[in-house]
Parts: structure tokens; sequence; C-alpha cells
């Protein structure tokens, strides 16, 4: 079964129907029109599904494919890679049923293990022994359930936004370390004759600051010391992404939404070290790292995975062009929108949500065949 093939195909089609049914489901609960399931609060729930649901599934998605291209080695298919797919599944639905929170909590927990013990071969195996630092990110993404779902089985109380954040800068961490490695080689592949540049003290710099950043929202958040960890990493990416910039590149839709979202990424670290230094609200932050980062460097992740894994050319659609546009318009709105006129704030994440939603609907709309169907040129995958 061509779904079943290689591991981007499930896991961006569930990605893809996650993100067109949890935002309406969120807005629905904000407004009081839909009771949601026992286990989770309506904000934490939505917290939980972006990042444990959504981004989870992406993550997933791009690892279970781009492992097996780094090494040469096997990773999940056919039934194992069903029966991981279902995991994540059930992780999704069985908190909408009346079942013991230990239940919700052992399903939700599990996935990530079992992800890291699928590719643990590979990985640990394969040439380049810096790939092992995936296993470690996907250890942390587990202690990241863990903490959530203390606090849902009443061990420990507050435990849960810790948990949610670390999570969020968890997938920061997983999108600075993979956009090291696929955006110069994206420019040069798609722009003759560029030549973007890698500073090593930046490179070095951006990993070293980026855990510290992290153990500060763990320990210490909204604090100068998170605060200014921010700041500097706003200015370290801002400087990555200036060495990698090719001004062609923006007339290359399926490259330029790559660098929108990476642009993403500087101004959310700027306004979250503004948030920790106490000068602005924490919720423009946390969206510009979410929903912008995070939500447009995905869509373009998937978008370009999935063309290249299925034999087509590398070339965007209106359809999926005109969804990259309305993601990013989504992230200004949910941003800017509470940033100027806070008094909106649920006009914003309104007319944020629906903007999301219309985005991922044309995303499914062009993908949903193409992660079905079996590749164009006959090739296993």
């Amino acid at each position: 079964m061509s779904l079943f093939a290689l591991g981007f195909r499930p896991f961006f089609l569930a990605a893809g129907i996650s993100a067109v049914c949890s935002v309406p489901v969120w807005i629905a609960v904000l407004k009081g029109w839909l009771p949601l399931g026992p286990v989770y609060s309506g904000s934490l729930w939505h917290a939980h599904e972006m990042l444990f649901g959504y981004a989870a599934a992406v993550i997933a998605g791009f690892l279970l494919t781009a492992v097996r291209n780094w090494t040469g080695l096997e990773t999940l298919t056919g039934s194992a890679l069903a029966a991981l797919a279902g995991l994540w599944l059930a992780a999704r639905l069985v908190p909408l049923f009346s079942v013991p929170a230990a239940l919700v909590a052992a399903i939700d927990v599990a996935f990530f293990p079992a992800l890291a013990l699928s590719l643990y071969r590979p990985l640990w195996n394969g040439k380049n022994k810096i790939n092992r630092a995936f296993l470690v990110l996907l250890a942390a993404m587990t202690l990241a359930a863990v903490l959530v779902q203390l606090q849902l089985i009443g061990f420990r109380h507050g435990t849960a936004n810790q948990g949610v954040r670390l999570m969020l800068d968890l997938v920061i961490l997983t999108l600075l370390i993979v956009a090291g490695r696929v955006m110069p080689f994206f420019t040069e592949r798609a722009i003759p004759g560029a030549a973007p540049r890698l500073f090593r003290w930046v490179e070095r710099l951006s990993f070293v600051v980026a855990p510290a950043w992290m153990v500060a929202n763990l320990v210490a958040p909204r604090t100068a010391s998170a605060g200014l960890a921010a700041l500097a990493l706003a200015g370290l990416q801002g400087a990555r992404l200036w060495g990698w910039h090719d001004r062609r590149a923006w007339r290359i839709p399926i490259l330029a939404v790559l660098y929108s979202g990476y642009v993403w990424l500087v101004v959310g670290f700027g306004l979250d070290g503004l948030a920790g230094l106490g000068l602005i609200a924490s919720y423009p932050a946390l969206h510009a790292l979410s929903v912008g980062a995070v939500g447009v460097m995905t869509l373009g992740m998937m978008a370009r995975v999935a063309l290249g894994h299925t034999g087509r050319e590398m070339r965007s659609s209106a359809l999926t062009n005109s969804a990259f546009l309305l993601l990013n318009l989504s992230a200004l709105v949910r941003v800017a929108g509470t940033l100027v006129l806070p008094d909106y704030h649920t006009d914003w994440i309104l007319l944020s949500g629906i903007l999301w939603t219309l985005a991922f609907v044309g995303f499914l709309w062009i993908y949903a065949p193409i992660l079905i169907a079996p590749r164009i040129d006959g090739r296993p995958g």
C-alpha cells in the first residue's frame, strides 16, 4: 500500500488533517460551542495538539524519510509504519472519551520512544555520528510529554505548561538543526550561481545559546536570563539567514516559504526576548514562533519533501503558493493584531484560525492524492 511505503506519507497526511481539524475545534471550544473531553482543558488541549499532534507528525514523517537518505539504512515501512501512525492517532482520539487518565498518559508518552526505537539502528550505525543528536531530541520530547501528563494524572501540579513550553523549544531546536542542513543546499540547487555562506562562529554559538535558552525557559521562564538568551538567538539567526540569503529565492515560492518561516523564527526570538524582559506580553512571541516559524517552515518542508520523494518536479502549484501566503497571513494577524490592538484578541484568534485552516485545506487538496498514490516514476517509496 503506497500510503505506508515511506514515513512522510502517513505522517504528512496526518499532520495536514490535524491542522485542518484541531484549530476549528479550538475556536469552537473557545467560543463555548463545543465541549472537550474530560482530560484536557481548552487552552492546554490546543497547545498540546499543535505541538504533540501536528508538529510531532511532521517531525516523524521528516525523520523517517530523511534518516534513510542520510544513512542509506532502512526505516519503517508497511505494517510497522502503520502501527506507529496508529499510535499517534490513538493519542489524538483517546482523550476525547471517558477513559482513565493513566491510559491517556501512557499512549501519549509512548509515541516518541517508539519513534526513537524505530530510528535507533540507522541513526546509531550511520557514518555521521552527529545524527545521533536526534535520539537525544526525541528523548527530551518524551520528557516534555511526561511533564504534561504528570499534571493530568494528578501526580504533580504546574508541570503541564513546562512540558508544553519545553516541547515548543525542542521543535524550534529541531528546526534550527534541519534548516542548517537544508537551507543552503536548497538555495544552491534552486538558484544558479547562488553561494550561501556558513559562519562557523554563528553555527557554534547558536547551538550553545539555544540549549541555554531552553533551560532558562524551563527553570526561570519570563525572566531576564531567558529574554537575553532569546535576543541573542534572534541576532544569531539573523546573521545565519543573511549568510544563506539570495534575493532571487523570493521568486521561487517553494524556497521563499522556507525563508519566510526563518524570518518568523528571527522575529519570534526577538519578541520572546522582549517578553522575557517584561516589555511585551508573551502571546505574540509564542505565536510568532509557533504559527509563524513552526507552521510556515513545516508546511514548506512537507510540500517540498512530498514532491521530491514522489518523483515530481520541484515546483509548487498556484493553490500551494496560496496556502503559503495564507499561513503567513495567519501568523501576521495572530502576532501583529494582538500587539497593536489587544482588545480584539478573540477576533484575531478567529481570523488567524480561519486563515490557518484555509491554508491546510489547500495543502490537503493538492497533497493528499500525492501522498496516497504511488511514485509517478515507478520507484519504491
